[in-house]
This record gives structure tokens, sequence and C-alpha cells, in this order.
């Protein structure tokens, strides 16, 4: 019997049909009937004898607990595998390491702004080259060269909320043989499944959404192809980037109340964002669910829900300012995807790093400032924002 999403984010689909037959799976077998996956923390692994395996040579190449955590957003993913990293960065750098000196990618021009830097000052450094875009209204096959490998999206993005539909850019890059790069931090898997859109790799900061708690650091690459999981295994084995047991733990755990926590936070996301609309030191709001959004009817067809994130700005400099000091129950930090609500200020915190000028090419003034809505009471959030905006 097939599982809901809501189900595999707490038990893997194959272990549940392995015990249905009464066949336990040999992973199952060795846990006593633990219902907490166990943390295995162990750098090696002792053999039976020479040439013979239990399955674990040494951590860095794949450890129990990770190798679980891998198994379950894959399964989420609707991927071949997945690779669990010690930071959403490490899985985005580990991933830039499939591309030669000389390839061309078409990435989206707003970004996480830890992705520019790492473009910018590693990538193009190894000898790799971008041209950024617009990916949501550009054309991007005008932009398409003879060395172009891949398009590199976020949908949406980091902080603008701009909105790609993912199945046309998946045409697009099915016709010219490029692999199609999608960051779903915003959206996890629980709302989005960019595979099943024609993409060939998704990416996830796995503190985010996906751990929960803003409590542990991870990353995730989901591929699904034989070429990019052979060539990431390989990877992962000779980088060391791999996640470390207790971590891996710490987000199997977070998973389990991944569908709770999104269902809760968009729906309060929601309602703030309509109200942030009829605040008179708010001048614009951004948010995907909102009907005047322009992404909005290609959220509808592409995910399951709006997600929880919203960018809005104020008036003026100073009342951006004022709202981050005087937020009490909000937190003034980076990060997002936790229980907590936070309030980020991209051009100085997610964004510093991004030349001024792309920051206000890309919408992001100094006005700007971006919230990550927790499972908090939603009237308790607004109350909060109310006496800080005013």
């Amino acid at each position: 019997m097939p599982l809901s999403i809501e189900t595999k984010c707490v038990h893997l689909e194959n272990q549940v049909q392995n015990e249905a037959d009464d066949k336990p799976a040999c992973s199952e077998s060795r846990h006593f009937g633990a219902i907490s996956f166990p943390i295995y923390q162990t750098a090696t692994y002792a053999h039976p004898g020479v040439g013979k395996s239990t399955g674990f040579d040494y951590s860095r190449l794949q450890n129990p607990t990770r190798e679980q955590l891998e198994k379950v957003v894959c399964q989420l993913e609707h991927g071949l595998d997945a690779f669990a990293l010690s930071t959403g960065m490490a899985a985005i750098t580990l991933l830039m390491e499939i591309f030669k000196p000389g390839e061309h990618l078409i990435v989206d021009s707003d970004l996480y702004g830890g992705t520019i830097r790492l473009f910018d000052n590693v990538s193009v450094k190894n000898g790799i080259e971008f041209t950024r875009a617009n990916c949501s209204s550009d054309n991007l096959e005008s932009l398409i060269k003879s060395n172009t490998k891949a398009i590199y999206i976020e949908t949406p993005t980091n902080p603008m909320m701009n909105v790609t539909d993912i199945a046309v850019v998946a045409e697009i890059t099915k016709r010219h043989g490029l692999l199609l790069i999608v960051d779903n931090t915003f959206m996890s898997p629980y709302f989005q499944n960019p595979l099943n859109l024609g993409a060939d790799i998704v990416i996830h900061s796995g503190t985010k959404f996906l751990a929960g708690h803003n409590d542990t650091l991870a990353g995730f690459i989901v591929v699904k192809t034989p070429d990019l999981q052979e060539k990431l295994r390989f990877l992962i084995k000779t980088t060391g980037s791999g996640l470390s047991p207790f971590d891996s733990w710490l987000v199997l755990r977070g998973i389990k109340t991944l569908a709770l926590r999104m269902e809760k936070a968009t729906e309060s996301a929601r309602k703030i964002a309509q109200w942030l609309t009829t605040q008179p030191h708010v001048t614009s709001v951004i948010y995907p669910g909102l009907e005047n959004h322009p992404g909005h009817k290609i959220m509808q067809k592409q995910s399951r829900g709006f997600g929880s994130m919203v960018t809005f700005r104020t008036g003026t400099v100073e009342k951006a300012l004022s709202v981050l000091e005087k937020v009490r129950l909000i937190k003034y930090a980076e990060s997002l995807g936790g229980v907590e609500t936070l309030i980020t200020y991209p051009t100085t915190q997610t964004h510093a790093d991004v030349p001024e000028e792309l920051r206000l090419k890309n919408g992001i003034t100094p006005e700007t400032l971006r919230l990550s809505v927790g499972i908090e009471n939603v009237d308790d959030l607004i109350a909060d924002l109310e006496q800080a905006l005013n």
C-alpha cells in the first residue's frame, strides 16, 4: 500500500513493507526494535575477515544513521539517491565539483547570498563561468552557449520570492542536454518535488525546514540518475563532507514533524501576509500565496502549498531598523524554517556579501525585511509585528 507524504516523514516505505511481509530488512534487524533510529557514533567498523564487510567500513564513506537519513530524504524527493552533507553550502560546494574549468552555468540572479558568494569567489576561481538571469521571466534559451552545462534556480527565490516554472525550464534543459538544478529549501519536499517536474538535481539546506528546530546544520543533494549518483558518491567519499551521526539523527527527528510544521507555518504566513498588506508602514508584501503575486498560479500548478516565507518592505530605512530592534516574540536572526519565527535583514545578513548593485537590481533595498514564520500562535505574532511597526 503506497504511503502518503505525511507518513513518509515518519516511516521508510520499503521498511514498512518488509515488516508487513514478515521479512525484516537487514538494517532493521540490527536495531533491536528501536523506534528512534540509533545514533551510530563510531568512526570505523570491524570486518569479519579479509574481503568481507558488514556493509560499513569507515564513517567518512557511510554511517548507518546518515544512510537512514539519506533514504528518508530520497524517498520524500522521489530520487534515486540522496547525500547528506555538513551544511547547505557544503552541498552546493560538492555539487560544483561535477563541473570542469571552462564550463558555463546559467544561474538565477536572486539566490541566497552564500550561494552567490561561493560562485563569485570560489567557482569562478576554479574556472567555471556564470551568467545571471531572472529565471522566472528572462529568455533563458538565448543565454545558452556551446559550453553551457546547467541551469541553477531557486523557486521561490531568496529573498524576493520570484517563482520559476520548473517544468518550463526543464523542457529547455532537456532540449539542450543540460542539467537542471533546483534549490528547494524554501518549499521543502513536503510542498514541492522538482524531480517530478523534470529537474535533475535538488539541493536543500537541511538546516532549515527539514531539521526545523534551529539546532543543527545540514545540507542535501538528491539525484535521479545513476551517473550523477556515481559521481557524487565518489566526491562525498573523497572530500569527507558527509553529515555527522548525531546531526543526522537530529535531522531525522526533525523530519518526523515536517508535515505538521509546514502546514501550521504556512497557514500563519498567509494570515500575516494578508495583515501586512493593511498596514500603513508597509509599502509592499511579497508572498506567493497572495493572489496578486505574479507567480501565484505557477505555484498552484507545481506546489502543494505556498510556504512560510514572507518578504516585505517598510516605507523608510529607519522604520525597517526600528522593527528589527522592537520585535520581542519574533527574533531578529539569520536562518529560516525553524519552529521559531525569525526576522532577517538581508542587506546586512544573508546577502551582505552580494555586491550592492546586484542587491538593488534584485529588489533587496535597505527597507526590505524577510520573515520566516514559525509555529507560534498567529495572533501573538501579529501583535508583536503590530507593536514593532507602530
